[in-house]
């Protein structure tokens, strides 16, 4: 067990894993999942389990109402139990494929390349 929500460790596909993310696209899997093995480390990436949902009334399906299909989710894990994305991304520790450091707009991919040349203090919104 973890001694605090950072260092969060799980079994996936019987291999204990440092947990990167859950409940994440096949899109984030498309992205993470490289630029994690381009960095050294060993990814294992499982479906994650349905979300649980409240209890709710049940409502007869109609033409008018369609049914809302759910996206399959992930679970992104790393076999190195030591590793924590929060430390990895703000630590710098962390290269693209073009050789950059990772900052925390390319992490959240809000950025198509890393720009760790500008400092994020002077980034404008």
């Amino acid at each position: 067990m973890a001694i605090n929500s950072n260092h969060i460790s799980e079994e996936l596909d019987g291999i204990k894993c440092a947990i990167v993310e859950k409940s994440v696209s096949a899109e984030r899997v498309a992205f993470l999942k490289p630029l994690l093995e381009i960095n050294g480390l060993k990814v294992v990436v499982v479906p994650s389990p349905p979300a649980k949902v409240a209890a709710a009334p049940v409502v007869p399906e109609t033409e008018t109402t369609p049914a809302v299909e759910a996206q399959e989710t992930f679970t992104v894990g790393v076999t190195n139990l030591f590793f924590n994305p929060v430390n990895a991304v703000y630590g710098r520790l962390l290269k693209s494929a073009d050789g950059h450091t990772v900052t925390l707009a390319y992490w959240q991919q809000k950025e198509t390349v890393s720009r760790d040349d500008i400092p994020y203090y002077s980034k404008q919104a």
